[in-house]
Parts: structure tokens; sequence; C-alpha cells
């Protein structure tokens, strides 16, 4: 009778500790899934200000901006070059640049 109720209490402690393994996991998808939407969210605020900058740009001066630094000093876009890569192509002066972004180090 001991043996079984050993065993009772170690079923009930393995399946515990099984349902808190899987409680962590639950978490810490959801957490990865709040900040991969945070990171998406911050991409597509930053593209949209380089693309709000160099129409500007383009109002005022008659010509989209030759580069992302261009925007940097005279329209004060600010890009935090530890969290995003930024590709700007400028075709022509008269053309709009051609704007990607990514997050740094992510490889998308």
């Amino acid at each position: 009778m001991g043996n079984i109720i050993k065993k009772v209490r170690s079923v009930k402690g393995l399946v515990s500790i099984l349902i808190l393994a899987v409680i962590v996991c639950l978490f810490m998808y959801a957490v990865s899934g709040a900040s991969q939407k945070a990171n998406s969210s911050s991409v597509m605020t930053l593209k949209n200000a380089i693309r709000r900058a160099a129409v500007q740009c383009y109002a005022v001066e008659g010509f989209y901006p030759p580069d992302v630094s261009y925007l940097a000093d005279h329209y004060g876009v600010i890009i935090d070059k530890n969290k995003f890569v930024v590709s700007y192509t400028a075709f022509a002066a008269n053309n709009m640049p051609d704007i990607q972004m990514k997050i740094a180090g992510s490889g998308v």
C-alpha cells in the first residue's frame, strides 16, 4: 500500500511539472508574438515617417532626397541603426524612392 501512495504522489508531481512547463511555453509564445507585432508596427511607423519626409522634401524643394541621411539632416528623421536596416533607393530626383526596411539581425 505504501508503494502505491508513493507512485501516486510521484505521478501527481510529474503532472504538476508538465502543466507548469506547458504554461511557461504558452506564456513565452504569447510574449514572442507580442514582440513580433510590436517590431512589425515599429517598422511600418518608421517606413511611413521616411516616406512622408521624402514627400515633404519633394513638395518643398522640388526633388526627392538622394538618401536617408539627407532626410535625417534636413527633416529630422531619426533611425536607430542598431534596430533597423533601411534600404533607400533613389532612381531620379523626380521619382519616389524605393524604401525597404527590416529589423536588424532578423534576416527577413
